[in-house]
């Protein structure tokens, strides 16, 4: 609407201008002068552009192709509405915790897939390496596809095959494995759609410190949802004593969730949020989207801080469950599991860690950025580390405990988790800052894939070959099981150390890589001045209409 307000208002002056002149002229006996291309004709005369009109490259750092100039009157036009954006955010929210949910149901009836299948625990972690790999492998192309096509039909298509294939996934046989880590693989065609396209979303409908709510909100439902996961499973699998009931309880709910999406989720413009609901577009290709990136230092430092982090969570939530339902039967406190269905309480109270730790972490985490941004510009990269860094010594503590206090095991899991789950919410408000709008789902494809392909796609299925490899050498007893499990754990740590480095990394770049895009985005967003008659006469033929 601002732009065909704006043609019209020029067309209007044009005409005037044209009226006005001859008798200017005239009044002040001078001769006619011929006037040069725009003001010959309205149809020359020049139009403020709606949308980014360059198809070149983009160096690192600018907004050619992601903020473009705007119509003089683009403020005045309204974005969607507060009432709008909090309904859509609340329907995101919910289809993101049942993607974690669904998830990580698998991991709290594992030991119930284990004896079904009889399957051994590097076979027992295909389950989420085949599920992650198609996840990763499929990020970019919705990410490409999100910064380009409507973003809420391609998450409704992903979603859709999330739901066929999750609710599939329970009416395999015994003699079927193959067919259900098949179609774990495709789960994850779902979770790539919306994965990379819905912080985007979120991006678009708010900035400044009600985006960094916005998101720690969104953020905080994958570890509730993570550990939801783990409580429905079981429970679940408890009530009905058929563990195929634990994978069709998302499946029910998601339905919902899509009908939500349908008729309540929007599709805003790509940087709505910078240009008060104007929006801009792009035209670059793919290969430009990603030199960008790979340009962007604070972009790339994260994105490996993401993937030591991916990795450490993706080992451990698959595991520890398992881990935890072990360790009692080698103190000699538990019978070990005979029966179609194992005893969940460890899942249940490994679940209800994990929801905690999600919601404190989450809620932490975005305070502490929200209060000390200001005061130091790499707050947020620096948070990141200290959570990585400061979880290692509990994560050490908690494998060695085990063995010989089940109750401080759980102390030491809460305060890992809460300190990994300050990361979530501030990682993805880096991404949103130092990103600039059309490149954004790309940004999220890439760092998914490179996180997941690094990180937690094989970190489940390592730790099962370790595992093992060490019992092998063994007796195959139930104690050796738990040690076996608890020894291939310890590389975890390790990884957590990588992470913070990679993070303390990101502190060097992130203040410029910040200010780039500001400065930038606040250059773009001033009204442009309307040419006055005189200059007007002087306008080229070459501009555009």
């Amino acid at each position: 609407m601002p732009c065909l307000f704006s043609i019209a208002t020029n067309l209007i002056s044009s005409q005037l201008i044209n009226t006005l002149q001859p008798l200017n002229m005239a009044t002040n006996g001078l001769p006619s002068m011929e006037l040069k291309g725009s003001v010959s004709s309205p149809l020359d005369i020049p139009v403020p552009r709606c949308s980014l009109g360059s198809s070149s490259g983009l160096h690192y750092g600018s907004l050619i192709n992601s903020v473009s100039s705007l119509a003089p009157l683009a403020a005045d036009k309204p974005a969607i509405s507060p009432r709008r954006a909090y309904i859509a955010i609340a329907v995101l929210c919910y289809v993101n915790l049942l993607n974690y949910m669904e998830r990580y149901t698998i991991a709290g009836v594992l030991s119930e897939i284990q004896k079904f299948f009889d399957i051994s625990d590097s076979t027992a972690g295909l389950l989420q390496t085949v599920f992650i790999c198609s996840f990763l492998l499929l990020a970019p192309l919705f990410g490409y596809l999100g910064d380009r096509y409507n973003r809420k039909y391609i998450m409704l298509c992903g979603l859709s095959v999330w739901l066929l294939t999750a609710a599939g996934s329970s009416l395999v046989t015994g003699s079927q494995f193959w067919l259900l880590v098949l179609l774990r693989a495709f789960v994850g065609v779902g979770e790539a759609s919306y994965s990379t396209v819905a912080p985007t979303i979120i991006g678009d409908l708010f900035s400044g410190g009600q985006r960094s709510i916005m998101i720690c909100i969104f953020y905080i439902f994958i570890p509730v949802g993570s550990g939801l996961g783990y409580i429905t499973g079981a429970g679940s699998a408890n009530l009905t004593g058929d563990w195929r009931w634990a994978l069709r309880i998302t499946p029910i709910m998601g339905v919902v969730g899509l009908i939500l999406m349908v008729f309540l989720c929007p599709n805003p413009p790509r940087g709505a949020a910078e240009t008060h609901g104007d929006g801009v577009t792009g035209h670059s290709s793919y290969m430009e989207d990603v030199k960008y990136l790979l340009k962007n230092k604070s972009y790339v430092w994260s994105s490996l801080g993401v993937t030591a982090l991916a990795f450490l969570t993706g080992a451990l939530a698959f595991w520890l469950p398992t881990f935890l339902a072990r360790a009692p039967i080698t103190q000699g406190l538990r019978p070990p599991c005979t029966g179609d269905t194992c005893n969940s309480t460890d899942s249940y109270i490994f679940g209800a860690v994990t929801v905690a730790t999600g919601i404190l972490g989450g809620a932490l985490g975005t305070t502490l950025s929200r209060h000390l941004r200001d005061k130091f510009s790499h707050a947020d990269p620096l948070i990141c580390a200290v959570g990585m860094l400061g979880s290692v010594p509990c994560l050490f503590i908690t494998i060695f405990v085990a063995s010989s206090s089940i109750p401080a095991t759980y102390v030491f899991i809460f305060f890992g988790e809460l300190l990994l789950s300050l990361n979530w919410a501030v990682l993805a408000d880096i991404l949103l800052y130092v990103v600039v709008p059309t490149r954004r789902a790309t940004a999220e494809a890439l760092q998914i894939t490179v996180g997941h392909l690094l990180g937690d796609a094989g970190s489940p299925y390592l730790l099962g070959v370790i595992s093992d490899a060490i019992r092998s050498s063994n007796p195959k007893t139930h104690e050796w099981n738990f040690w076996s499990l608890m020894y291939s754990l310890l590389l975890c740590p390790f990884v957590g150390i990588l992470g913070g480095v990679f993070f303390l990394i990101t502190t060097m770049y992130i203040t410029e890589d910040r200010k780039a895009v500001q400065r930038l985005v606040e250059e773009d967003l001033r009204p442009q001045q309307r040419p006055t008659p005189d200059s007007s006469m002087e306008l080229s033929d070459k501009r555009t209409v």
